[in-house]
């Protein structure tokens, strides 16, 4: 959870003082698609590094490289000399680092829970996530009012630290390492293709999974990069009220997280039913952001909208370690990141460029109509799962 918080809060700071600077929401979204690049540029060979390295490494050394780029190092450059151009460098290292700590992390999960608790201990992942977003944001922002956005990275860099002392006590299992130590990384490239073709190829769910999580990146991944900017020109916030404004939104993601616990035992359909409701929550809310100026009503709808957007990534990420061999699942992973995260840039670039050329109630509105085709692909999803999938096995009928 502490690298959950130093996260949120490392976000709001990076957002708010590029912002504060230029007053540029396209130069704004930057900091989100350099956040980004990296799982699309590096992913697949990501993938095959987590499939081959022990997770515990992976996870420690993630965490103490993003502690030195957005914690020593701002500490250590003058405020005079701290340019936008030395933060856009620092954040894609600092991108690069968690885009490794992420399917390590998720990768982690089928090592130390059982099958059937995959979904639940998913949720339960997310739920430090959300706790990170409620507390991260308010801190943020206070520190923001009170310090500098500079001032603020530098003090986050211990939540990094403490989360890599977290994972030294963390026991994994024997075999992980010790088969990762005696397997080389000399035939990368094929492990790659490999990869590429048992998800393109041999698996059509994990596929059609990706689909929902291109139209889900695609509104979501611009929502949470351009609310610094909606909150200041439709609500009329500063940082601090930002910070609480997000918080809000992370109270919906752990009310929907601590709720998704409880559906390990679900049949698939209805997991997938899940994700097709919790979207089309998600884009009505946001629709009505549009119909209101009055903040309490807005710090409501960002719980619901929290709500909605929480179902998705842990029951993807469920199916996805059901799914795919244990041998392969850091590859599946990163595929799977690497086509939310191409959406994702279209999406801050696209909904970037209409806030700052056409207004931010297109933007808003555009938003929520992704959250609505998201929920299109996931009853598509429904509809082929039940042609093609015995729901008792979770396995297709072909191969019964």
């Amino acid at each position: 959870m502490v690298s959950q918080v130093g996260d949120a809060v490392s976000k709001l700071a990076l957002l708010w003082f590029v912002y504060a600077i230029t007053g540029s929401p396209l130069k704004t979204t930057i900091i989100g698609l350099l956040q980004t690049l990296p799982p699309i540029l590096f992913g697949p060979f990501i993938g095959v590094i987590v499939d081959r390295l022990p997770k515990k490494l992976l996870l420690i050394g993630s965490d103490l490289i993003r502690a030195v780029v957005l914690g020593f190092i701002p500490c250590l450059i003058s405020v005079e000399s701290f340019s936008i151009e030395r933060l856009y460098i620092l954040v894609f290292v600092h991108a690069v680092a968690s885009a490794v700590f992420g399917p390590a992390l998720t990768a982690s999960i089928p090592l130390l829970v059982a099958r059937h608790e995959f979904t639940a201990a998913n949720a339960l992942l997310q739920t430090t996530t959300s706790i990170g977003i409620i507390i991260g944001p308010a801190l943020s922002g206070i520190g923001i009012a009170t310090m500098s956005s500079q001032e603020v990275l530098c003090i986050n860099s211990v939540s990094y630290l403490v989360s890599a002392a977290c994972f030294l006590i963390i026991r994994f299992p024997a075999a992980e390492s010790a088969s990762a130590a005696v397997t080389s990384l000399t035939n990368m490239f094929q492990d790659v293709r490999d990869g590429f073709r048992y998800v393109l190829f041999d698996q059509r769910m994990i596929l059609l999974l990706i689909g929902v999580a291109i139209a889900y990146t695609f509104s979501a991944s611009a929502f949470s990069t351009l609310f610094p900017v909606f909150g200041k020109k439709m609500l009329d916030l500063g940082p601090v009220e930002v910070g609480y404004f997000w918080s809000a939104y992370g109270v919906g993601l752990l009310v929907m997280s601590l709720g998704l616990v409880s559906l390990s035992g679900w049949p698939l359909y209805r997991r997938i039913q899940m994700m097709m409701v919790s979207s089309l929550i998600s884009g009505f809310a946001i629709w009505g952001l549009v119909l209101t100026s009055n903040r309490l009503p807005a710090a409501l709808l960002m719980v619901v909208i929290g709500i909605g957007a929480g179902a998705l990534t842990p029951i993807a990420w469920g199916i996805l370690q059901e799914i795919a061999p244990r041998v392969m699942l850091g590859r599946v992973l990163a595929i799977y990141n690497l086509g939310a995260m191409v959406a994702a840039i279209a999406g801050m670039t696209l909904f970037g460029w209409t806030t700052q050329e056409i207004g931010e109630l297109p933007s808003v509105v555009g938003i929520g109509t992704g959250f609505f085709l998201a929920a299109i692909v996931s009853a598509y999803v429904i509809h082929w799962m039940r042609t093609n999938w015995t729901e008792q096995l979770l396995l297709p009928k072909s191969l019964k």
